[in-house]
């Protein structure tokens, strides 16, 4: 049985495929039309999923959306009635888009793959992130938590989610979501609020927000709390809506009442910088000061979101009683809190779903139609992040051979390359590795990944500025030999957990272990992969023998990508930038590029 799951027009457009239950194929579209966050018809990811399979549309057995858009569109008609004429340009821009392809999705499912209209499901938007959180889980039942900006309605879920597995007489697959916030009331959209405020897009700069965080102290709590109240009894949250404008605005999430409690915006080309990123700059006082404004404004929405996310986990806990928590959701991958609800709540473990996001969406949609509309057991646990497309040594060979590349060959001969790798690495070399199937997710997990001595603090500015082109403040992971990891991070059982498999949690680096990695220790933390031989060997390979050379355990690891582009896919793509920046060595597959 086939089950494709599909997520687009929103944000992350997506395709993932089941296979008797099984995940067979899982990519987002901008890794194929190279357009970040592209949120059109996921034609090529449906594409690639098909073709993984050996199969076409019409052998699907469903193909299952992952939200339901006339309950979307209702929300977007009635709050753009009650706002007008405020909404005038959210009604202009809903009706051209909703008229022209959103309220159609159906057919254009049925166009676009070829499937019979009644094999097309429509699964609600939480109830998609619900299950790609607890059905790739390894537990057998769990409390689940849902946050985002907004789905249908609802802008965060709580429940509770059971299952049986393949063997077992009998049982059920139930997940219950049984309290929800509704729109506009989203510590997703607050978030978005403020990371627009800082001068970073909205649905892309979030996680720029968290890394600008650790440079500034919560100084505002006192003006945060006039725009969001929060009940620490049960989480629930309000949003003072005279400071926002994201309900009514096409273009505008806050308004000048909120500009005249947190400041003038930060321009979205300002150079940041503060005493602790560069202090050789302390003269330039006037613009210290205004960063450190910024910063503090950071470091206070980043606090709200965590202590928010904290009651809601805590109240969660008591009506529940439930050792382990799952989490999807946008807002699930904000690192810095997930530590925090693993540490301070009485979950004991936590899963959260590697592509969180709406490209999350298309893989909980399939499993909920495997799992809870056909009510088949469970059988399949996620085991890694790696299923997108890869390429065998014949097509890397056959592109370096036809572009008239130079390289070495080490087919058959991998420890050879590994050793001249982790050498090189010692030298303050930069290496970009691609290799298999690219990663379903966000992340880069080893195998379209940039990779760095951690030792020096100086390997951060040379990635940065000569390799990334991006903003010198924001921070690299760490990535680990998964049994070395509790002698460097403070994260108790880490070598046990799931999360640190998929670099979802910012975990403080051990005092006595900062120095060693200045490159990935950021204010004392880092968001950590820790990484086992058995999921990626050659990714570990190179780790273990750089461990073997200098002691260190570590590398900097770093997304295979040029800033505003998407992690790369394809050879060309990976030698296309190699070629374009600083990257000193390319391993493609079992071949090694130098420049």
């Amino acid at each position: 049985m086939f089950i494709l799951g599909v997520s687009c027009f929103y944000h992350d457009s997506a395709a993932a495929l089941l296979r008797d239950g099984e995940l067979v194929a899982a990519a987002m579209e901008e890794r194929f039309t190279r357009k970040k966050h592209d949120n059109d018809f996921p034609a090529k990811a449906i594409e690639f999923c098909l073709r993984q399979a050996g199969i076409n549309g019409e052998d699907l057995d469903y193909v299952v959306f992952y939200e339901k858009p006339l309950l979307k569109f209702e929300r977007i008609l009635l709050t753009t009635l009650n706002t007008f004429p405020q909404s005038s340009d959210v009604w202009r821009e809903a009706t051209l888009t909703w008229l022209k392809e959103k309220l159609w999705i159906k057919n254009i499912l049925q166009k676009q793959i070829g499937v019979d209209l009644n094999k097309i499901l429509f699964c609600d938007h939480h109830m998609s992130h619900a299950a790609s959180a607890f059905f790739a889980s390894p537990f057998r039942e769990a409390a689940v938590m849902t946050v985002d900006g907004v789905g249908e309605w609802t802008t965060t879920t709580l429940g509770t989610a059971t299952s049986y597995w393949e063997g077992e007489r009998d049982g059920c697959n139930d997940i219950k979501l049984f309290s929800e916030q509704r729109f506009p009331h989203s510590l997703g959209l607050l978030y978005s609020a403020f990371t627009a405020f800082l001068g970073f897009r909205v649905n892309n700069g979030e996680y720029k927000v968290m890394g600008m965080a650790p440079y500034g102290q919560p100084r505002y709590m006192d003006r945060m709390e006039k725009v969001v109240k929060v009940n620490p009894s049960d989480g629930s949250f309000s949003l003072n809506l005279d400071y926002f404008s994201f309900h009514h605005s096409a273009s505008q999430s806050y308004n000048r009442r909120f500009t005249d409690l947190f400041g003038e915006p930060r321009g979205a080309d300002d150079d940041f910088f503060t005493m602790e990123t560069n202090p050789e700059r302390s003269a330039e006082k006037t613009a210290m000061e205004r960063n450190q404004h910024y910063a503090d404004v950071a470091a206070s929405i980043q606090r709200v979101t965590e202590d928010t996310l904290l009651h809601i986990a805590n109240a969660l806990h008591e009506r529940t009683g439930m050792k382990q928590l799952v989490m999807a959701g946008g807002v699930a991958l904000n690192t810095k809190a997930n530590y925090r609800l693993l540490a301070e709540t009485p979950f004991e473990e936590i899963y959260i779903q590697p592509a969180a996001g709406d490209d999350g969406g298309a893989l909980g949609a399939a499993l909920w139609a495997y799992h809870m509309v056909l009510g088949k057991p469970r059988k399949w646990v996620m085991p890694h992040a790696y299923w997108g497309q890869g390429y065998s040594d014949g097509e890397c060979r056959a592109f370096l051979d036809e572009a008239g590349i130079p390289y070495e060959s080490f087919e058959d001969h991998d420890d050879q390359m590994l050793d001249i790798v982790a050498e090189s690495l010692t030298q303050e070399k930069v290496i970009a590795l691609h290799q298999g199937r690219f990663e379903w997710g966000p992340r880069a997990l080893g195998n379209r990944s940039i990779l760095a001595d951690p030792r020096s603090e100086a390997m951060k500015e040379v990635v940065n500025t000569k390799i990334k082109f991006r903003e010198p403040f924001r921070p690299f992971a760490p990535v680990i030999l998964r049994e070395r990891a509790p002698e460097y991070f403070d994260y108790p059982g880490v070598e046990r957990h799931e999360a640190p498999r998929y670099m979802l949690m910012v975990s403080p680096v051990k005092a006595d272990k900062q120095a060693e990695i200045a490159a990935v220790s950021h204010m004392g933390t880092g968001r950590l992969q820790a990484i086992e031989r058995e999921t990626n060997p050659r990714y570990y390979g190179v780790i273990e023998r750089f461990s073997q050379i200098t002691g260190t355990p570590v590398l900097l690891n770093t997304s295979f990508n040029l800033r505003g582009e998407p992690i790369v896919n394809t050879p060309r793509e990976a030698y296309h930038t190699f070629r374009n920046s600083d990257i000193d060595m390319l391993m493609l597959g079992s071949y090694l590029i130098r420049k």
